[in-house]
């Protein structure tokens, strides 16, 4: 189960953190193992603890990560985005994948003019961003490197109306903003980026 509180949070990290997966091993035993490690983390956050207490760690691989995006997140994202996949490169920085129906976004931004980039999207397509998760004292910021719509590099911009399209809620009606720092669920203090894993620290 996924922490309900966090779901602006998972929208957020599903699309900035959108470089296919290479030689990945997805299976519902990962999925599993994913889905009862979120498990334990949400228990340990519930769970009183001094500054001075000894730092709990628990592992997730890329593979666990992308199971569960394929066999159990579904549920959880938002309508129009599809097939999220993450590569965990390592040292902060994360890559991946996701389809996205830009055809709902693009009606609503296209102003008709020549040179407008709303103007020119729609259907299903790959959305791909490259970026460093950034993670210290329970807060967390992403800072955004490349991104590309099939293949098009596209500007910060227009992956951030993606965001704010997607990262919607009732309580957060214009959706995230990329450029703020947000506060880490479950009394995570950090998140340790390495190659193919994270380490959540709380």
């Amino acid at each position: 189960m996924v922490m309900p509180s966090s779901r602006s949070a998972l929208i957020l990290l599903v699309l900035i953190a959108l470089v296919p997966l290479q030689a990945a091993t997805l299976s519902q035993q990962n999925a599993a193992s994913f889905s009862k490690k979120v498990a334990l983390i949400q228990k340990q956050g519930e769970v009183s603890t001094k500054s001075t207490a000894a730092a709990r760690r628990t592992p997730l691989s890329e593979d666990e990560l992308n199971s569960w995006f394929t066999y159990q997140a579904q549920p959880l994202l938002p309508n129009g985005l599809t097939q999220p996949k993450i590569t965990i490169v390592g040292e902060g920085k994360v890559a991946g994948q996701a389809t996205v129906d830009l055809e709902a976004v693009a009606k609503k931004r296209a102003t008709g003019g020549t040179f407008d980039p709303w103007s020119l999207v729609g259907g299903r397509v790959p959305v791909n961003v490259i970026g460093i998760l950034h993670t210290r004292d329970g807060m967390a910021r992403f800072e955004l490197q490349s991104a590309d719509i099939a293949g098009v590099p596209v500007p910060k911009t227009l992956l951030q109306e993606l965001v704010s399209q997607y990262s919607k809620t009732p309580k957060h009606p214009e959706g995230v903003s990329m450029d703020d720092a947000f506060a880490l669920p479950s009394k995570i203090r950090q998140i340790e980026v390495g190659q193919g894993h994270a380490v959540i620290v709380q």
